[in-house]
């Protein structure tokens, strides 16, 4: 993105980096993933929310720290998992 400033050196995949700020991810959050170990051959093996029931979400909710779940919808805990 033009105009951005350089990640700096302490971001390992930089371009891995500058892909999740793209899609908007926060600066935090896009080191931490570009830094973890093996980050390019994560992900894909979740199940997907829509198939998940509406315990499942509660209890991933639950373990992520998502206030006021207990009486969010599953439609409300798939969008508030999602944006968390």
């Amino acid at each position: 993105m033009p105009g951005r400033k350089s990640p700096g050196p302490q971001v390992k995949d930089k371009d891995q980096y500058e892909a999740l700020r793209d899609k908007g991810y926060s600066k935090e959050k896009s080191a931490r993933i570009s830094n973890s170990k093996e980050a390019e051959h994560r992900g894909g093996k979740a199940k997907a929310y829509e198939d998940q029931t509406k315990q499942q979400l509660y209890d991933e909710a639950k373990k992520v720290g998502i206030e006021g779940r207990s009486k969010m919808t599953k439609a409300e805990l798939m969008k508030a998992l999602r944006n968390n």
